[in-house]
């Protein structure tokens, strides 16, 4: 059998059912975050319990020298913030938390012992610095940061297994102060960062860049010298310690042909457990070739990807070097893809972490596609949708209210940032009806924000530019709005086997009553064939025509799981002329009444129903007598169905009411 893709969009007659619009904002039950206002703490259009004086320069490089352990989640050591001035300043300020305990602050040359704590914020009068100045603060500082949770800054565990003791950190989104004094601004890139790391001579310790040294400091002590020229985020700076071996490998990107890209991997060291994970790591150097091809060369090619392992609960996308619980296909997929979305391009609010989250899960989804086949991506992707749809309501943009410390698992849940947000790119996939115009768009926002952020609308601006077409209902329904639709489909061929589709969407949330939208179907004809159709929900209500030349015998809704919706209802309307009841009907339209007239006088009791073109039953009577008027002049405009039956036959027709 042979399946014909039709391009074409079917005939549209609208039937438009008019919904309110539901302005008024659902907290879904999410608490409210209580600001609290004093003299050194402002509102901002970031975060309120910032002080105000972190935004008065912008940050060119970190420079840590601290000693870590594997044992234990204290640090010590000094740390550098690089930065110059946006505004005169007379109050530096940088995030540490009271846990760490400072031992001195030097800045640019002079030591300052004046200084206050606010919570985090940490506030150091100063000489003033003019506009334009380059400011070197140094603090040294000492401490263990309390431990517990996921979003934790710095974690110490064990694998019993292996008996190998780790720490690792993990700063996204709110940590990084727990274990460096930093400035916790996204939009704010450092341009480098040298990180130096001192631990025992059993161990070693992995981090961003490249390892650039390693040097003997004495009393069994090594000190782990990496270097990144990348800019990065302050939540992408890491390091995890452990007793581990190096087993790199390479990659081969078309790009860099005949050069070559080194992934560095750092496993607890025992050899079988080595070996044991060499298989799953290869495949890292088959995705880095996809993801080169589909987004542009890997951003950070001058330097290396790799791979830390630690106890953590999954993974983080630690900049070129992610910090890995396990080597799954998936987790690799989706820490890689981050290199792209989320490390090189980053979220420019935490409101969209869809830049991240959504982009990484969908590279999952094309590994997957182009790695392992049809069969995997379409698992991947259903399951994706499935877990959008189990909850009715919540937006993949996160509104600012919810961005708080406490409420990390908003930000990263894993149904709206991941899942949904996946099955959204891949629905834009499908609007644009081009994967070659598709993948421009993600090539492009990559180099339009290389070593930047953007938000969902910069996303948005690019697609628009790219393909020529107009996202903004898509954006507006699918990230900003809640839910997702939900149908009641018929369909039936007419007297001259003209295929009709009635296409009833309701939503699940009453955020967003309406989902205007690109759906496919496949349709079965009667003589053994099949093509896929696609036409545009516009309303709550349309109806379809297309003349085939033969007719539909049956139909499958979104065959190859491209949109997100629930199916709820789907029937097959036969129109049937038998004996002994057939029947006229008129007027038709119906304006005020409808007549049905029995040709058959037999006097049998006859059952009269009345639906509309969604299924909802709009009368029900009865009848012996060789004709009967029915009242339509309070049915809404539409298409209806009459079915008679005398108890062994049954005949359907349709007709319309004005």
């Amino acid at each position: 059998m042979k399946r014909i893709i039709a391009l074409f969009i079917l005939t549209l007659l609208t039937t438009v059912i008019y919904a309110q619009w539901n302005k008024s904002h659902s907290t879904e039950g999410y608490c409210s975050h209580l600001k609290s206002i004093n003299n050194n703490i402002v509102f901002t259009t970031d975060y309120s319990w910032q002080s105000k004086f972190l935004f008065d320069y912008d940050v060119t490089s970190y420079m840590l020298d601290i000693v870590v352990s594997d044992t234990t989640t204290y640090v010590e050591g000094n740390a550098i913030i690089n930065c110059r001035a946006i505004v005169p300043i007379d109050t530096f300020a940088f995030e540490l938390i009271i846990e760490q305990n400072i031992d001195s602050i030097i800045i640019n040359g002079n030591l300052y012992t004046n200084y206050s704590r606010d919570g985090a914020n940490v506030l150091v009068p100063v000489v003033e610095f003019s506009q334009g100045s380059d400011i070197s603060a140094q603090i040294y500082y000492h401490g263990q940061p309390p431990e517990g949770g996921f979003f934790t800054g710095v974690n110490n565990d064990s694998s019993t297994a292996l008996h190998k003791n780790v720490t690792w950190t993990l700063s996204e989104p709110f940590s990084a102060k727990q274990w460096f004094p930093v400035k916790q601004d996204l939009q704010d890139k450092a341009d480098s960062a040298w990180l130096f790391f001192t631990t025992s001579s059993g161990n070693m310790v992995g981090s961003e860049g490249l390892l650039t040294d390693v040097v003997d400091v004495g009393n069994n002590m090594l000190r782990y010298e990496w270097k990144t020229n990348y800019p990065i985020d302050y939540y992408l700076i890491s390091f995890a310690v452990a007793d581990y071996a190096d087993y790199s490998i390479y990659a081969h990107p078309t790009q860099m042909a005949p050069d070559s890209l080194l992934i560095q991997n750092f496993l607890y060291n025992n050899p079988a457990h080595v070996e044991s994970k060499k298989a799953s790591i290869a495949k890292t150097a088959d995705m880095m070739v996809l993801f080169s091809d589909l987004f542009t060369l890997y951003p950070f090619y001058e330097e290396k990807y790799g791979h830390c392992e630690a106890q953590i609960g999954g993974g983080m996308e630690h900049q070129t070097m992610s910090t890995m619980a396990n080597f799954s296909f998936h987790l690799v997929a989706h820490e890689l893809g981050h290199m792209w979305f989320g490390d090189n391009v980053t979220c420019a609010t935490w409101s969209d972490i869809w830049i991240n989250e959504g982009f990484a899960t969908y590279s999952d989804y094309l590994a997957n596609e182009f790695l392992n086949g049809e069969e995997a991506a379409t698992n991947f992707i259903v399951g994706a949708q499935q877990d959008a749809m189990s909850a009715d309501a919540g937006s993949v943009y996160i509104p600012e209210e919810y961005i708080f410390p406490g409420n990390e698992w908003r930000i990263f849940s894993g149904r709206l940032s991941y899942n949904k947000g996946a099955a959204i790119i891949h629905m834009l996939r499908h609007e644009i009806q081009n994967d070659e115009k598709f993948f421009e768009v993600l090539k492009t926002f990559q180099i339009n924000f290389a070593g930047g952020t953007a938000t969902g609308e910069d996303f948005r601006n690019t697609a628009e530019t790219v393909t020529g077409m107009d996202f903004e209902q898509f954006f507006g329904q699918w990230y900003y709005g809640h839910g997702f639709p939900r149908y009641n489909f018929v369909y039936w061929n007419d007297d001259q086997n003209i295929f009709n589709l009635s296409s009833t969407q309701t939503t699940s949330s009453e955020q967003t009553p309406i989902f205007n939208m690109l759906l496919d179907f496949r349709l079965v004809f009667d003589d053994g064939t099949d093509t896929i159709v696609r036409f545009k929900q516009t309303d709550n209500q349309n109806v379809f025509s297309k003349d085939f030349g033969k007719k539909v015998i049956h139909m499958v809704v979104d065959p190859n799981n491209w949109t997100l919706e629930e199916v709820r209802g789907l029937s097959y309307v036969k129109e049937t002329n038998v004996s002994p009841i057939y029947f006229t009907i008129g007027p038709v339209p119906a304006l005020e009444k409808l007549n049905i007239y029995f040709l058959n006088p037999d006097t049998v009791l006859r059952d009269i129903k009345i639906t509309s073109i969604s299924g909802q039953i709009i009368f029900i009577g009865e009848t012996k007598a060789s004709s009967f008027e029915l009242n339509t002049i309070d049915f809404e405009s539409g298409i209806y169905f009459i079915t008679v039956s005398d108890g062994q036959n049954t005949i359907t027709k349709k007709f319309i009411a004005h």
